[in-house]
């Protein structure tokens, strides 16, 4: 998983006063928490855009003025309810040999033959939570929607891999195709072409015996 870099400086204090100057400042007052005891620390707004306004999964190295360096992932962030200026984010600290638990885009590829026919491709998971090392991380998962005809569904157990697992149940759908009134009939010739290939293909060995 892509990692980013975001340099802070640690604070000393923590009270509102100095959090109200700091975002007076453009800074952005965070806390790391899942270590020995929590580290308070603020950053430029701008050095977040990346990791926040973006669909993508990152984890994050904090690179604090005292030497000190933090992996991490974000954990959760808050947003000013009238201006979404960022007011406030927590981070988790990950170790090399601590499983960790977090959201993951999914990245739908390939081509639907039911979309194809008119259905319509319905995406119920546009992230999915893993649980793994942090190394084993996938910066997104991929869904093949190509085999999918027209009421069709992708279920998680065809996206399980080896380096994480999911923490959904087995029958979670990811996506399906909905059928549709302009599908309908396109799916029908389908069908009806599908069966004469079929039969043509079982009559040819006959005729080929009867011809002997």
């Amino acid at each position: 998983m892509k990692s980013i870099t975001i340099n802070g400086s640690q604070r000393e204090s923590v009270g509102k006063k100095s959090t109200k100057a700091l975002r007076n400042a453009g800074q952005v007052p965070c806390v790391l928490y899942g270590g020995d005891k929590p580290v308070h620390f603020s950053a430029p707004e701008l050095a977040f855009s990346k990791l926040v306004y973006t669909p993508n999964a990152h984890t994050v190295v904090i690179a604090l003025e005292s030497g000190e360096t933090f992996n991490a992932i974000l954990q959760d962030i808050q947003f000013h309810p009238v201006t979404d200026r960022i007011l406030h984010i927590d981070f988790y600290q990950l170790f090399e040999d601590k499983e960790i638990t977090m959201d993951i885009p999914v990245q739908f590829v390939g081509n639907s033959r039911g979309v194809k026919n008119g259905g319509v491709l319905r995406k119920n998971k546009r992230s999915l939570r893993v649980k793994a090392l942090p190394a084993n991380l996938p910066d997104f998962i991929e869904a093949d929607i190509t085999p999918l005809r027209i009421g069709s569904k992708l279920y998680i157990t065809t996206l399980e891999n080896d380096a994480y697992r999911f923490m959904h149940p087995d029958n979670t759908v990811v996506c399906l195709v909905r059928r549709s009134r302009a599908s309908m009939d396109v799916e029908d010739e389908d069908d009806e072409e599908e069966e004469t290939t079929e039969a043509t293909a079982a009559e040819a060995p006959a005729a080929e015996a009867a011809q002997e």
